[in-house]
């Protein structure tokens, strides 16, 4: 299977080609390929040095391939023509741009990778899922959170009724300030997204996976800020949401965790839940795995701490004594079982392999979980009346 990765932002960078690029090694796929707006993007990451160093002799072809002194946004189209069917394209772009990626690949008869969140529209997720399942084509959103080993020992637990049912909870993920200075405040401004939308999405999504519990109604204050650019976002959000069982959960998001702090972001979340006789609590303080590691001198990139607390289960790259450097942790798992899963599709009855994906409920595909752009619409409905409760329509 080739694929044909359409942004090169930092998403790609640190986690979607290098675990594609690991797949590549084993042997698994094809060709990859990167398409982008601007050449510099695309040279940028042929030229980072991590990628170099962990995957010595590989390399991706890039477009565009040459600097033509203005973007391209519309590149991605010609580049998906030149791909023979039911290969892969992943949409890592920003969110408001994947409708239209996403729907020009199953055009072509592309299995169809994306980044969180699928789309900003219910409709446009209810249409997606029409046009895949015509086509017998895999459309999976890459919620990373899912295969984290604490998110899957949670669902098997809580379905097995070892928590009782779910009653309260909060959660909360900050990236780091200097998030601010990045592609984010070209496109994250306060007519596309904001925290939630964005950052949230996470958490009402991985409630579901856990419990299966499905949200009815969102509010969503955000905090208007602006961008090292003069851009305004809702760069601090406080969101409620409420769930079929009568289940609320407090989701806070922000580009605003300090830069010299020591993890990378914070972020966790906590359910406190009822049974017949005795409450149950479920709590992920995901910002700290650990490690304690303090260096000599502060380490090179953005937000880098000479006192660090690094996690070891989203993404590393470790050693295991062969050419390069091994990419592990849930963010490579991710992208791995959705590459695996088209694989599946392309392998077998391609209509019962998609049912069977769909009921599993594993991967989130437009078909199990819609449900997640009814929040996010409903989210932005919400934030831009200062918080009034808004339905979550199905």
């Amino acid at each position: 299977m080739d694929t044909l990765i359409v942004g090169g932002g930092m998403i790609v960078h640190d986690q979607i080609l290098p675990s594609l690029y690991h797949l590549q090694r084993q042997g698994r796929i094809g060709e990859i390929a990167v398409c982008a707006s601007r050449h510099a993007t695309v040279r940028a990451l042929a030229e980072a040095e991590s990628l170099l160093r962990a995957f010595p002799g590989q390399s991706f072809r890039g477009f565009p391939d040459r600097d033509t002194g203005r973007p391209q946004p519309d590149l991605f189209r010609e580049q998906i023509t030149r791909q023979s069917p039911r290969n892969l394209v992943v949409v890592a772009v920003p969110d408001q741009l994947h409708y239209e990626v996403v729907m020009e690949a199953l055009a072509h008869d592309q299995h169809v990778l994306c980044v969180k969140p699928l789309v900003l529209q219910h409709r446009q997720a209810v249409e997606i899922a029409e046009e895949a399942r015509r086509r017998a084509l895999l459309v999976a959103t890459e919620y990373h959170k899912r295969f984290d080993d604490r998110s899957l020992m949670a669902r098997r637990r809580y379905r097995e009724g070892r928590f009782g049912e779910f009653r309260l909870g909060t959660a909360c993920l900050l990236e780091k300030w200097y998030y601010r200075h990045s592609n984010f405040q070209n496109w994250m401004t306060a007519e596309h997204s904001d925290a939630f939308t964005y950052i949230g999405c996470h958490y009402v999504d991985l409630v579901h996976f856990i419990t299966g519990l499905l949200p009815v109604a969102v509010s969503v204050y955000g905090i208007l800020d602006r961008f090292p650019n003069g851009r305004e976002g809702y760069l601090w959000t406080d969101a409620r949401v409420l769930w079929n069982n009568g289940a609320c959960l407090n989701v806070q998001n922000a580009l605003g965790f300090p830069d010299v702090a020591p993890g990378t972001n914070t972020q966790g979340l906590t359910m406190y839940c009822q049974g017949s006789q005795d409450g149950a609590l479920l709590a992920h303080s995901d910002q700290y795995r650990g490690l304690k590691y303090s260096y000599v001198e502060k380490p090179e990139g953005p937000g880098a701490t000479i006192y660090a607390e690094p996690s070891p289960d989203y993404f590393q790259y470790i050693d295991l004594g062969g050419p390069g450097l091994v990419p592990v942790g849930y963010g490579f798992r991710s992208i791995e079982q959705i590459v695996s899963a088209a694989m599946r599709v392309n392998a077998g009855d391609a209509a019962r392999v998609l049912t069977e994906i769909d009921s599993a409920g594993i991967l989130a595909t437009p078909a199990n979980s819609a449900f997640n752009e009814q929040v996010i619409e409903a989210a932005r409905e919400s934030i831009g009346n200062g918080g009034r409760e808004v339905g979550v329509v199905r």
